[in-house]
C-alpha cells in the first residue's frame, strides 16, 4: 500500500523502562522543544500522555504529537496514522484492504488475520449513514468533497476499535471527533438494513488473488488523496 497507510516506528525506543518517573523526565525534555506541535509546547503533562500512548503503541513520541490532535478538548489520532498502527499491530498480515460497492457509497476494511488465516470484515460505512449521523450537511465537511477517502477512513477506525482496541482504546479518530457533536450523543444506525452489495466471498480455503493491478490503483488513491 501507498506510504500514508505504513509507517516505520524504530525511531525511539518505545519502551519505558523505570516507570512514571522516567517518562515523564522525557515528557518535560519534548515538552522544550518548538518543533512540536503547539498542543505539547511548554506542557510535560500533555507530552506525558503522548509518551504513555506511544509506549502502548510501540511507535515514537514524536510520531504520536505529530499524528494527534486536540478537538473540542478530546485527543484524537489521524486516520492515516490509525491505519498505520493497525498495519504494523503484528495481528494481519500485510496491510488493510478496502472492499467497495459498485456505486462507491459503502465500504468495509478487511484483512488476513495472522494468528489463524481468517479473514476478518470490519462493519459496513455507507453514505447513508453519513447522512443520517450528519457527517455529510456539517459545514465544511470532507464527506462532500472526498467521499471515497472518508469512507476508507471511517471503515479503518471502526476495523480497529472492533479488532484491534488496544490500539484506539476509547480514542477516536480526528475525523469522527470532528464529524460528531459529542461522544456522549451519538447515535446509533443499522447499516445492515439493507443486504451488502460485495463481490461474493472467496470459497473455504480459497483466497482472493490481490493483483498489481489492485496495487497500483489503490497507492494512486492514497498518493492522489494524501493530507
Amino acid at each position: 500500500m501507498a506510504d500514508i497507510v505504513k509507517t516505520e516506528t524504530q525511531n525511539l525506543p518505545a519502551e519505558i523502562n523505570g516507570g512514571f518517573n522516567t517518562a515523564m523526565k522525557i515528557a518535560e525534555e519534548l515538552a522544550k522543544s518548538d518543533i512540536i506541535p503547539k498542543e505539547f509546547q511548554k506542557k510535560p503533562a500533555n507530552c506525558l500522555i503522548a509518551v504513555e500512548l506511544a509506549n502502548r503503541l510501540k511507535a515514537s513520541p514524536f510520531q504520536v504529537m505529530q499524528n494527534m490532535d486536540v478537538i473540542y478538548g478530546r485527543p484524537a489520532l489521524r486516520s492515516a496514522f490509525i491505519i498505520a498502527c493497525i498495519n504494523n499491530s503484528g495481528k494481519i498480515i500485510g496491510s488493510l484492504k478496502f472492499e467497495m460497492n459498485e456505486k462507491t457509497t459503502k465500504c468495509r476494511a478487511w484483512a488476513i488475520e495472522k494468528e489463524t488465516g481468517a479473514r476478518l470484515y470490519g462493519p459496513t460505512i455507507t453514505l447513508e449513514m453519513a447522512e443520517k449521523e450528519g457527517w455529510l450537511t456539517k459545514s465544511g465537511s470532507k464527506w462532500k468533497t472526498m467521499p471515497d477517502l472518508m469512507l476508507r477512513y471511517r471503515a479503518a477506525s471502526f476495523f480497529g476499535r472492533l479488532y484491534c482496541p488496544e490500539i484506539l482504546n476509547g480514542m477516536y479518530s480526528e475525523d469522527e471527533i470532528t464529524d460528531m457533536k459529542s461522544a456522549e450523543n451519538m447515535t446509533a444506525t443499522d447499516i445492515f438494513a439493507e443486504p451488502e452489495v460485495f463481490p461474493e466471498e472467496p470459497a473455504k480455503g480459497e483466497e482472493m488473488e490481490i493483483t498489481q493491478e489492485m496495487e497500483d490503483a489503490a497507492n494512486a488513491y492514497f498518493e492522489a488523496h494524501e493530507q
